[in-house]
C-alpha cells in the first residue's frame, strides 16, 4: 500500500510540476477537462493518497527499513 500511495503521489507531483512550469493540466487533457467526472476522481485519488502518506511520518522505522 505505502508503494501504491507513492506512485500515485509521484503522478499527481509531476502534474503539479507541469502545471506550474507549462500551465498544462496532464489530467485534465487526457480525461476531459478539470470538471469532468473522471478528472475529478483521478485528483481525489491522488488526494487520498496524499493522506494516507502522512502517517509515513510517525511510523517507526525497522532496520530492514533504514538499509
Amino acid at each position: 500500500m505505502d508503494r501504491t500511495a507513492l506512485i500515485i503521489m509521484i503522478i499527481g507531483a509531476l502534474n503539479w510540476g507541469l502545471i506550474g512550469l507549462f500551465r498544462f493540466d496532464l489530467v485534465a487533457s487526457l480525461f476531459g477537462g478539470q470538471t469532468a467526472m473522471l478528472s475529478r476522481i483521478i485528483y481525489s485519488i491522488v488526494g487520498l493518497a496524499g493522506l494516507y502518506s502522512i502517517s509515513l511520518l510517525f511510523r517507526e522505522r525497522t532496520q530492514n527499513e533504514i538499509e
